[in-house]
């Protein structure tokens, strides 16, 4: 049975979307057949990370969403990665990604009319059947509204990203018992973002026990991800630095919990 992980923020600007294509990838590192939906329709970017722009898609989950595609015309196999140095990436599994459009007129068009959020769970469902997956990851909108309860509650596991910043950790506070109230299985919280004046056993042990959640990992501001600029998978760019070691950790504990 597939695994469908959502992975989420309350506040917009955690790196929820890089975390997001970095674990994801590494699970594809293992073997794994994965899929990442884009369903922050409002503000949609994880595609960037994958070199891709909206030039290069000929179906979007917008169109999904309007009944003009299937749930594979509009996922794109994005395995074919390469490194810092341009040599292809040894990925084992592989991964697909469904963009959302970058289309102002896509845009405006869901603002202005919406969509049946139903609609979400049966793209999920085909995926999984479709391309034979066996991990979903869904990059969720920020904050709470209808189409992130709904990723949420059919959720197998839910990842949630904070900063150690008081705003997010009220918010964090909120998804947490919406989350618990939809009776989401596997909760873990990851940090990103941190300083590197915090202790790692120090700020892993205040977030603990302010939620009573596991923390599946910690990550550290550094130089190299601002110099990356979303252009690229970061720890295939740099696979011996401590985040890209962080990420094969949390990848690790995802897949452990088959």
């Amino acid at each position: 049975m597939a695994q469908v992980i959502s992975i989420h923020s309350f506040r917009g600007g955690t790196g929820k979307s890089n975390l997001t294509a970095n674990i994801a990838t590494s699970v594809a590192s293992q073997g794994k057949r994965v899929a990442i939906v884009d369903t922050d329709i409002q503000s949609p970017g994880i595609h960037v990370l994958f070199g891709l722009d909206d030039s290069d898609f000929t179906h979007s989950l917008n169109d999904y969403l309007w009944d003009r595609c299937s749930a594979k015309d509009a996922a794109y196999d994005v395995t074919a990665l390469t490194t810092a140095d341009g040599t292809p990436a040894q990925i084992s599994g592989s991964v697909h990604l469904v963009p959302s459009s970058l289309k102002a007129g896509e845009i405006a068009k869901i603002l202005r009319e919406g969509y049946d959020v139903g609609l979400l769970n049966d793209c999920f469902h085909d995926l999984i059947d479709q391309l034979n997956l066996d991990y979903l990851f869904i990059d969720t909108h920020p904050g709470l509204n209808e189409e992130t309860l709904l990723s949420i509650a059919i959720s197998d596991r839910m990842v949630i990203i904070l900063r150690p910043d008081r705003q997010d950790f009220l918010g964090t506070a909120v998804t947490l018992e919406v989350a618990q109230k939809l009776d989401v299985p596997n909760i873990t919280l990851l940090v990103n973002k941190a300083p590197d004046i915090y202790r790692r056993e120090t700020l892993i042990d205040k977030v603990q026990a302010q939620y009573g959640v596991p923390v599946g990992g910690l990550f550290y501001e550094n130089d190299e991800m601002l110099q990356l600029a979303s252009g690229g998978i970061f720890w295939l760019h740099h696979p011996d630095h401590a985040f890209s070691q962080e990420v094969h950790a949390v990848a690790r504990q995802l897949t452990a919990a088959e």
